[in-house]
């Protein structure tokens, strides 16, 4: 874990955000900053065709996790 220093008007949008999304400052920070990420590395994509992909994935990894859960069983 690491420190970032952020701008006191950062600091206050994030905290913000964070109450109106029932987040703590920290996982408000933290989705921002991987959205962000997501959106450099897909800059073709809309907010929506983001959100669609991790959901997307999520499915699939959960999808992968009820199989190890049934082979165990």
């Amino acid at each position: 874990m690491g420190i970032i220093k952020i701008s006191d008007q950062v600091h206050d949008d994030v905290r913000r955000s964070a109450t109106v999304m029932s987040r703590s400052i920290n996982a408000q920070a933290e989705f921002w900053i991987k959205m962000g990420r997501l959106a450099e590395r897909n800059p073709t994509l809309s907010f929506a065709e983001i959100i669609q992909m991790e959901l997307d994935k999520a499915d699939l990894a959960e999808g992968e996790q009820d199989d190890t859960v049934q082979a165990i069983a």
